[in-house]
């Protein structure tokens, strides 16, 4: 079961800064990484091509045992109202990550669906695994931490 919130850096965390005003261009699930437009948060696909944000969890939703209203696991409707945070180098998130097997401190760059995939050479790093290694299925929320974007060699 996951983490019951998106953001995840600890007490007294400075919380990062979100974006309330846009709608979602369809049934997008917290976790996955959005590009943020004028009126409108996209499902991003590659690290490049807009403003990167995170879609946050609704946290007026009621949680607890019923994981048909778990806030993580619940996706957003298409035209509903979103909440995406702004990620800073260093801040921990709850991500959705492509199916694959990754090891704590792996270099990650967005992929399809908006998941979190492991970087090749050449890709734009945007964040880094930060469990202990395992094998996440397609959509699963693990923690990674915020990189300060840059090209691996």
């Amino acid at each position: 079961m996951p983490a019951n919130r998106i953001f995840r850096s600890g007490f007294g965390a400075v919380r990062p800064r979100t974006i309330t005003d846009k709608t979602v261009s369809g049934a997008l699930l917290p976790g996955t990484l959005v590009f943020i437009g004028a009126t409108q948060l996209t499902q991003a696909t590659a690290p490049t091509g807009g403003r990167l944000a995170i879609l946050g969890d609704r946290d007026y939703y009621g949680g607890g045992i019923a994981l048909a209203t778990d806030p993580v696991l619940t996706p957003y409707a298409s035209g509903e109202s979103g909440v995406a945070y702004l990620p800073k180098p260093d801040d921990e998130f709850l991500c959705a990550m492509a199916a694959g097997t990754y090891t704590y401190g792996q270099e990650l760059t967005v992929g399809a669906a908006g998941r979190l995939t492991a970087a090749a050479s050449g890709n734009v790093v945007v964040a880094h695994f930060d469990q202990a290694g395992k094998t996440a299925t397609a959509g699963e929320l693990c923690d990674v931490v915020i990189a300060n974007a840059y090209t691996k060699a």
